[in-house]
Order: structure tokens, then C-alpha cells, then sequence
């Protein structure tokens, strides 16, 4: 049986200028749950004509939210944050029915997205400048801080509800207006957020999204690239997208924030306390079915513990239950579509020829539980090398390769010969090693002895083919608004 769920979080429409509407040629999409492939629901398949009414939309409500002041806007969002809150298992739900993640997971997800949400209403406040102190006698120099204006956010399918408040949140309170497009895998999640927001009072133009299939999204946002009215991309996907959003936007000079992909090492030394390291990269690979962009893709554990740690690990692994989000058990759910099951599958395929060695999974799962193609085993690979697909691509899926290593030298290296620099993790109880291994690995986040490494007081974002620009914490505030000095003089 599907979940039932909440249809008044399923508006079904585009939102622009504070109006529901279809797209502007009436065309719609089918949204799939990736446990059955069956469509549950429909929403708009926009294009240019929509992508363009969305811009028009917020940069009309521009001036009068940049106006508004501070505290207002925190006010507004705060109630943003109450009503998410509120509709945890609503939101919940419907997470797992169009991603789906274990309604567990997808509960956890809603109170995740909600913590931006309530950390950025409270930064919105503290959105100061600075009095600088003057050179000569009669002058007073300022620095300014001013959003920068309006906003186009694009958001992933592995997170929906997650990626769009850290990406709005900040923007709301920045005072910038925003136009969105959410993943074409799961539309819903965003629009029913969006939804909350109109109900917690944002301004009609202030907040607009557009949905859009996968064969249109390029018409919707090459809209806004080319568009000098839109002053800041912010994005969460693939580093050829990312770069692709990078050249073509520089024909207007826009502010970019890129969260992209990753390769995460996650290494483990023989000083280290094994059963946590285990805890940790339980969470920390296993998250989402392996489905987010910071899940180690690459485990190094040194000689003298790689058995007992492989032992322990595959006993973990092994135990986990796979299944739809309609099973109470379930701790993985379907991978979002069939294409990510095939690269799963290539990927390990691939290790196999190349002399990895199955411990425990390794293949698709098909039973009462799983009638769904989009299941796949959660897997312990050993003798997994560099010359292998799942060591030079994310495999974005369930899959843990473990490598042997030696010495600290050797690893570091390892870890460091990727093009990719957005997390890595590692355990030891070497005080001096913990230093000179957070400063060694080019990553723009490290997790030492930690699993869990996102937080909304956090910046989070990465380095090299990873992308640029930091969201969450204090810093998330400033990716949104730029600095305007003023200098005035002749005041003696």
C-alpha cells in the first residue's frame, strides 16, 4: 500500500507572483515512486515562457522585500520554520513516496531542512556591517552589507526538502527575492514547501518555483543564466552541470555558489577505535541508500586492523534491512531510478574484473518486500584499488570498496589523487596525526573521529572539482549579499 498523503501539500502547480498556475503551455510530468516506477502524481513541465514569468515575478517584489526590515523577515521565516515543523510527517511522506528514503529517514530530513530554515531567520538579524576606521580627519567610511538580488536556486533530488531551505533560508533573509527549479525526480517535496512559505506570510514575487521534466530543465535555466536581472546561481549537483552553470553565466558577471561532487575518503588507522569507526562510517556511507554527495566513496583501512575492521564492518552491513518506505524496518529504501541501479551495478561489476572481492551483497534485490527494480544490496567490497570505476567515480548508491594501505604517506596520498575535494573523514587516536591529516587532505570539510558531519551552524561546501561558495552558518548568509562601501567626508 502506498502512504497516504496530505493533499493539501500537493498544489500540483507552479507558484509565481504569490499564484498557482500551470505551465504556461499546460504540459505536466509524471512523478514516479521510485519503489514501484509507478506515477502517483503529475506536476508542471515548464519552459522558457514560465522560467521567464518567475524571474519577472521576483525582481518586481525586489525592492519592496530588500526594504523590509531585518527583524520582519526573521519573523516571517521563523513561522516558515513553525508550519515545517508541524507538517513533519506530511513532508515526511512525501519525501519518501517521490525519493524514497525509510519514513524514518524522511521525518529526520524535515527537522534537518527546518534547522536552516530557523538558524537563517536568526542570522537575518545579525546581518551587520562595519565602521571602518578613517585614514584622515573629517570622514567616516562604512562597509555595507545588501542582498544581492534576485536568486536562482536549483536543487538536487537526494535531499528535496533539505536543499531548498539552505538555499532559501539564507536568501529570504538576506532580503533577495528567489526563483527555484527542483530536481525533475521530486518536484513535490519543494512545492509543498513552498506552500508552507505562502501560508507563513512571504510576499507574492518574493519566493517562485517552476517544475520541469528533465528534457526541459536546460530551456528553464539557460532562461535565467542569460538573464542580468538574475544575480546569483546557487547550485547542488554534478561538477560537468556545475561548470556548465559557471561559463554560461559569465556572460553576466553572476555570483556562484556550486555545491558539487565528491569522492569522500574515509580512512582509518590502526590507532583508531574500531567499533567507532564502524558506527561512523555506518552513518556516514549508509545514509540515504549512499545517496548524498559527502558518503565516503573510497575506504582506506591500514594493514595491522584491515581484517578485523572488514570482519566488524560486513556483520553491520550485512544486517541492514532493505526495503520500500512503507516497511516500519526498512533502513534502505530504492535507489531514485533505474539509471542510478545501473551504475551501481557497472560499478561493481567493474571492481570484480579488476580483482575486488565480494564480502557481502553485490547484487540487486528482488522479493515480497522489494517488488521494485530499484533495489540493490547493501555491499562490502575488498581489494578495491584506483584503477577502479568505484575509487574514480561517486557511485552514489550502497556500495562500501575497502583499500589496504600502509603508511600515513601513502594515504594521504591516495586521498588526495582526485580531481574531487569535498569531504573526507578519518580515525585515530594520534593527537599529532589528527593535525597533520586535517590540514594534509584537500577536502572543504573533514570529519575527524565523525560520521555525522552536517549541521545548520556549519559551512558546508568543498574545494577543486567540488565546487565554490559555503552554506549553512554564518557564512551561508554572506553567499547572498554583497559588500557597498560608502565614505563620507568634510565633517569637520
Amino acid at each position: 500500500m502506498p502512504l497516504s498523503l496530505n493533499q493539501h501539500l500537493l498544489p500540483g502547480r507552479n507558484f509565481v507572483g504569490g499564484e498557482w498556475c500551470s505551465a504556461a503551455d499546460d504540459r505536466t510530468v509524471a512523478v514516479v515512486d521510485p519503489a514501484t516506477e509507478e506515477a502517483f502524481a503529475t506536476a508542471p513541465d515548464s519552459g522558457a515562457a514560465d522560467a521567464l514569468r518567475a524571474v519577472d515575478a521576483a525582481h518586481a517584489a525586489f525592492p519592496a522585500w530588500r526594504k523590509t526590515p531585518a527583524k520582519q523577515r526573521a519573523q516571517i521565516i521563523k513561522r516558515w520554520n513553525d508550519l515545517v515543523v508541524s507538517h513533519q510527517e506530511d513532508l515526511g511522506r512525501l519525501i519518501s513516496s517521490e525519493q524514497g528514503k525509510p519514513l524514518a529517514e524522511a521525518k529526520g530530513e524535515v527537522l534537518y531542512a527546518a534547522s536552516y530554515i530557523e538558524w537563517f531567520a536568526e542570522e537575518a538579524t545579525r546581518a551587520d556591517g562595519d565602521v571602518i576606521a578613517a585614514p584622515v580627519q573629517g570622514r567616516r567610511m562604512l562597509a555595507l552589507r545588501e542582498p544581492v538580488g534576485v536568486i536562482a536556486a536549483i536543487t538536487p533530488w537526494n535531499f528535496p526538502a533539505a536543499m531548498i531551505a539552505r538555499k532559501i533560508a539564507p536568501a529570504l533573509a538576506a532580503g533577495c527575492t528567489v526563483v527555484c527549479k527542483p530536481a525533475e525526480d521530486t518536484p513535490l517535496t519543494s512545492l509543498a514547501l513552498v506552500k508552507l512559505a505562502q501560508e507563513a506570510g512571504v510576499p507574492p514575487g518574493v519566493l517562485n518555483i517552476v517544475t520541469a521534466s528533465r528534457d526541459r530543465a536546460a530551456e528553464v535555466v539557460d532562461v535565467w543564466l542569460d538573464d542580468a536581472r538574475v544575480r546569483k546561481i546557487t547550485f547542488t549537483g554534478s561538477t560537468p552541470v556545475g561548470k556548465h552553470l559557471a561559463r554560461r553565466s559569465a556572460g553576466t558577471l553572476k555570483k556562484l555558489s556550486l555545491e558539487l561532487g565528491g569522492n569522500a575518503p574515509f580512512i582509518v588507522f590502526d590507532d583508531a577505535d574500531l567499533d567507532a569507526a564502524v558506527d561512523g562510517l555506518m552513518a556516514a556511507k549508509f545514509r540515504n541508500g549512499g545517496q548524498t554527495c559527502v558518503s565516503p566513496n573510497r575506504i582506506y583501512v591500514q594493514d595491522k586492523v584491515h581484517d578485523a575492521f572488514v570482519d566488524k564492518l560486513a556483520a553491520r552491513v550485512g544486517a541492514l534491512v532493505v526495503g520500500p518506505a512503507t516497511d516500519p524496518a526498512a533502513q534502505i529504501g530504492p535507489m531514485i531510478n533505474a539509471r542510478a541501479v545501473d551504475k551501481i551495478e557497472r560499478h561493481v561489476q567493474d571492481a570484480l574484473s579488476r580483482g575486488a572481492r565480494v564480502v557481502v551483497g553485490g547484487q540487486r534485490v528482488r522479493n515480497a518486500q522489494c517488488t521494485g527494480p530499484n533495489y540493490y544490496a547493501p555491499t562490502v567490497l575488498v581489494n578495491a584499488d584506483a584503477s577502479m570505476q568505484c575509487s574514480c567515480e561517486e557511485t552514489f548508491g550502497p556500495v562500501a570498496p575497502v583499500t589496504r594501505f600502509d603508511t600515513e604517506a601513502d594515504v594521504v596520498e591516495a586521498a588526495n589523487a582526485t580531481p574531487f575535494g569535498l569531504a573526507a573523514y578519518f580515525y585515530s587516536n594520534d593527537v599529532r596525526r589528527i593535525w597533520r591529516l586535517a590540514d594534509a587532505l584537500e577536502t572543504g570539510i573533514v570529519g575527524v573521529n565523525e560520521g555525522a558531519l552536517a549541521a545548520e551552524a556549519a559551512p558546508f561546501g568543498g574545494v577543486k572539482d567540488s565546487g565554490y561558495g559555503r552554506e549553512g552558518s554564518r557564512h551561508g548568509l554572506d553567499e547572498y549579499m554583497h559588500i557597498k562601501y560608502v565614505c563620507q567626508g568634510q565633517l569637520d
